[in-house]
């Protein structure tokens, strides 16, 4: 298939890794420095938990032409970052899009390319659940064996995932299909970003703040203010094991928390080459609008916002 990854960041790069190693033709957007890397070297990654490197030859492109068709169109980049490309993406007469990353407003988003294109536009949401940094001339990636993307559309039924299923057929990739992502990716910035209020809390001391008891339970009941704001606005928390987590099982979320920001993996996960700093004032925004409609109080979120730097802009 001939399938256009547009961003090349940490989580575009490893999505055009498996893509092009399962047999697709793909092609990467990309600009500036990551454009002269992609063009001299390939897309370099490093899997940090695999121990080995990988350098795949990618087409790459650094504009989005109305002319240029793609069987599939992977926007793959931060949430603050979808709005600049929307009039790009609407304008190309490739049919069948899907928006990958955190979004607070993926029903707004929709509405934009499904109203400007000049062709029928069919799109999906999706989130790939793995990590990462970049360096200079390569992506380091961290994952487990077998990354997974949940991806669906907006309450209903995508008539067209036999196209995503087949760019997908040869790779060893989880695909979870949902029906509603507005829910799903609601629930999940509900989650991330309290967690993502830990290490400002004590400039980025990840042990240090495991120590913290005072903090991480702030943290868990910062996520159940969160699912209430869903609730009380007819949302469904979604996974309900999420919703079960931060309010039958703190305990276990507690001691979770502990262990992850006492081992390397929380610097990997909530250091500050995972943060973007833009995209959690975005979130925080959206937060303060589902809040507002919601017409309920938070006084855990507003404790940890109101000391955290990344909300600062």
């Amino acid at each position: 298939m001939k399938i256009l990854v547009y961003g090349a960041g940490v989580l575009g790069s490893y999505l055009a890794h498996v893509l092009v190693r399962g047999g697709n033709n793909v092609t990467m957007l990309a600009r500036g420095a990551r454009l002269d890397e992609l063009q001299k070297h390939g897309n370099v990654i490093r899997h940090y938990f695999q121990f080995r490197t990988t350098a795949d030859k990618v087409n790459v492109i650094s504009e989005l032409q109305p002319e240029d068709i793609y069987d599939l169109v992977f926007v793959v980049m931060k949430y603050p970052d979808f709005h600049s490309v929307l009039p790009a993406l609407a304008a190309n007469h490739s049919s069948r899009v899907v928006l990958v990353g955190n979004n607070a407003n993926p029903a707004e988003m929709m509405d934009y390319l499904q109203a400007n294109s000049p062709v029928q536009k069919q799109v999906a949401f999706g989130f790939q659940v793995s990590a990462g940094w970049r360096e200079p001339g390569r992506m380091f990636t961290v994952r487990g064996p077998q990354v997974q993307m949940t991806i669906g559309g907006l309450g209903e039924d995508l008539p067209w995932r036999t196209v995503i299923d087949q760019a997908f057929v040869n790779t060893k990739y989880k695909l979870v299909y949902h029906q509603n992502m507005d829910e799903w990716l609601k629930s999940h910035f509900m989650m991330i970003l309290p967690l993502n209020f830990i290490a400002p809390a004590h400039n980025g001391d990840l042990r240090k703040a495991a120590k913290d008891n005072k903090l991480l339970h702030q943290v868990i009941a910062a996520v159940d203010e969160g699912h209430q704001v869903l609730e009380k606005l007819g949302y469904t928390v979604t996974p309900a094991s999420q919703l079960k987590l931060a309010r039958k099982q703190r305990k276990m979320f507690y001691i979770m928390l502990k262990i992850m920001l006492s081992t390397p993996v929380g610097k990997i996960l909530l250091g500050d080459k995972a943060v973007s700093a833009d995209e959690m004032f975005a979130l925080y925004q959206a937060f303060i609008d589902l809040k507002s409609r919601a017409g309920i109080p938070t006084p855990n979120w507003d404790t940890l916002g109101i000391h955290s730097p990344l909300l600062q802009s």
